[in-house]
């Protein structure tokens, strides 16, 4: 994957936390991952990308992550539905403003969400993943990019 594409979604993410005050946020540096398992957190939201481009996006965050998120937004419900929804809602928000950089033909799926780790996480294996470990209010996630060009 260029670069380019991996400083769009740096930016999608600064953009998504910036609605809350994101001057906290802190996007580390990007890395490889070879396809074997994936790392997951509490909750993760992921995002299948077909058309031009294949493969998935997601977004993975601990429940504290998301809890600081909620509370930004002035939620008080911290049932395990909200956390769902909100994992699955910036899942969706990083796919929807990448598929606005890459054009018509970058196809999103529906968020298929979960709670802790599945028994697998189906990445490409001919394709490497990168990883962006973000951490907000000293609270940790990460956002997993696997495209092939």
């Amino acid at each position: 994957m260029k670069e380019q594409k991996l400083q769009i979604f740096l930016n999608i993410i600064s953009n998504y936390f910036n609605q809350f005050g994101g001057e906290d946020l802190i996007a580390d540096t990007p890395y490889l991952l070879e396809n074997k398992q994936p790392k997951v957190h509490d909750y993760t939201g992921v995002i299948g990308i077909s058309g031009e481009q294949k493969g998935v996006v997601y977004f993975s965050a601990t429940r504290k992550l998301l809890s600081e998120i909620l509370d930004s937004m002035g939620e008080t419900d911290k049932s395990d539905e909200n956390y769902i929804d909100l994992a699955g809602e910036v899942a969706n928000t990083i796919a929807g403003n990448a598929r606005t950089e890459f054009g018509s033909e970058f196809h999103i799926s529906v968020p298929f969400v979960f709670k802790g780790a599945p028994k697998s996480i189906v990445l490409p294996n001919d394709e490497r993943s990168f990883i962006i470990p973000i951490t907000w209010h000293s609270q940790v996630g990460e956002i997993v990019v696997c495209l092939q060009d």
